[in-house]
């Protein structure tokens, strides 16, 4: 099995997609081969030196969740890690939006991690997209952004309820809607309900919600705050003083304000009532049954 690298650079850099597709090999892919750690940190980009880039606290937390979750499915570790992930490695949007950056948080820090969360048991391979792909399906960039734009302000709980579905992550994630906070509050209170609890189910919410934007601006109908920039700022300035984000309990994002509450009760009934009439492979002959 893929094994952690050898050599571990005390500071994040970035690996251009050209160079990172030299190291994603088939043996990899399979999880047999480990990444040749000197030779990628030398096609690597140095980035400035800072605290909150040292690999060392991202590689703990990584080590510990696979540790935590080492007897259960792996899939279980998304709502746990993403959080942390986006709490100790504090970044800007524009920051988080570098593919160089992931691309070498994958292979450079944590290629085992990849392998053992996304090896499929049945075809014994992985998709090469989770070492080097779109924001939405690459290993540490998915997580990221799904604690970024389901947290509410500073409160962590509704990124970790949607992680903990796989249907959120792979569906919804990839919207562009979800941008909108009272939005994606409003979606996670569905789950939170069991509003919607099956695969079929959030595919089809996804399918209505997105829909229903073309025509219907939800910013208008249940808008939010103006963002405060500089909440996120003095949250990263908080990890240039390297400060340690202790795992266990789950960490304090930026002291943003929560997305108004009545803006997010608005569209949550909103999104129910659509959810309603929405066709779902399967429900009338459950419907059917449960009668």
């Amino acid at each position: 099995m893929t094994e952690s690298p050898e050599h571990l650079p005390e500071y994040l850099a970035r690996l251009a997609d050209e160079e990172a597709a030299r190291f994603i090999t088939d043996g990899l892919l399979s999880g047999k081969d480990n990444v040749p750690a000197i030779s990628l940190n030398q096609a690597a980009e140095a980035l400035p030196e800072s605290p909150r880039r040292r690999l060392r606290a991202i590689r703990d937390l990584i080590d510990d969740a696979m540790y935590t979750y080492r007897d259960d499915k792996p899939t279980k570790v998304d709502a746990w890690l993403a959080p942390r992930l986006h709490a100790v490695l504090r970044l800007t949007r524009a920051e988080a939006a570098d593919p160089a950056l992931w691309n070498y948080l994958t292979l450079g820090v944590a290629p085992d991690f990849v392998v053992w969360r996304h090896l499929s048991e049945s075809k014994k391979t992985l998709n090469a997209r989770y070492f080097k792909g779109p924001y939405h399906k690459q290993a540490f960039a998915r997580l990221w952004w799904s604690a970024e734009l389901f947290r509410n302000g500073p409160d962590y709980e509704p990124a970790a309820v949607a992680c903990g579905n796989q249907d959120m992550l792979n569906t919804l994630l990839r919207m562009d809607v979800i941008d909108h906070r009272p939005t994606a509050q409003a979606l996670v209170r569905l789950l939170q309900r069991d509003v919607v609890r099956t695969t079929r189910e959030v595919v089809a919410l996804s399918k209505v919600v997105n829909t229903a934007a073309a025509t219907l601006m939800y910013d208008v109908i249940a808008p939010d705050v103006e963002r405060d920039a500089g909440a996120v700022q003095r949250w990263i300035a908080e990890g240039e003083e390297d400060l340690a984000v202790h795992h266990r309990p789950l960490p304090v994002g930026p002291a943003e304000e929560h997305a108004p509450e009545d803006s997010v009760e608005r569209l949550t009934d909103h999104f129910e009532e659509l959810f309603a009439d929405a066709p779902v492979r399967g429900k009338e002959e459950s419907t059917k049954e449960a009668d």
